[in-house]
């Protein structure tokens, strides 16, 4: 009797266990543990596409801060996306100052932030669309060496880029990410805008 007892006893003891252990595990249907987060890959900088992560290059670089040019409205100037980074718009004279004044006092002026006065003479806003007034027909390997190199058109033998644009900051961005930008510029509308030469300084026109 007793022996029948401490048999019984064992069985209800492990049928216990077992029905702990088969109520703690979670059922088919249960939201799964979560994973620890995975790191963004490399390729697209974590985003969906190439040209994703150009777009967001080129807005937290400030690229439309200057080759975006501005329209009035009632709350004051703002940047024209119908026109997105067009450049100087080429019915637009250079600001009407006295360049020798600014050139000798080292003042920097602009007009809408599209056109530069200063010590190196007058700049323009590039038109950055791939437009063939723009970049329609450059290489990924010419605008690498723009940016890289600080050359116009990203030819050796052309001039210096200008300022106010910041080449010496931007050639420090990975061969990638310049690629991803030129691949976002490549695919936003077409803007047919000549934009103006740049002028020397008034002392290097005598």
């Amino acid at each position: 009797m007793q022996k029948n007892l401490t048999i019984t006893a064992s069985l209800i003891l492990v049928s216990l266990v077992v029905f702990t252990a088969c109520n703690n595990q979670p059922a088919a249907t249960d939201k799964p543990a979560e994973q620890p987060a995975v790191a963004a890959t490399p390729a697209n900088g974590g985003y969906e596409s190439q040209v994703k992560w150009g777009e967001h290059l080129v807005i937290i670089m400030g690229c439309n801060d200057c080759h975006t040019p501005r329209k009035m409205t009632d709350k004051g100037p703002v940047l024209d996306m119908d026109n997105m980074l067009s450049g100087h718009p080429s019915q637009m004279p250079a600001p009407p100052i006295d360049r020798k004044m600014a050139e000798a006092k080292g003042l920097a002026v602009t007009q809408t932030l599209t056109a530069w006065v200063g010590p190196w003479g007058v700049s323009y806003a590039a038109n950055l669309t791939p437009d063939s007034t723009g970049i329609g027909g450059w290489k990924e390997d010419q605008f690498i060496y723009a940016l890289r190199n600080g050359k116009f058109k990203g030819l050796e033998s052309s001039r210096a880029l200008l300022p106010p644009m910041p080449w010496e900051t931007f050639k420090n961005a990975s061969d990638d990410e310049i690629k991803a930008i030129f691949a976002y510029l490549k695919s936003i509308k077409p803007v047919h805008n000549i934009v103006h030469d740049a002028e020397p300084p008034v002392t290097a026109m005598k």
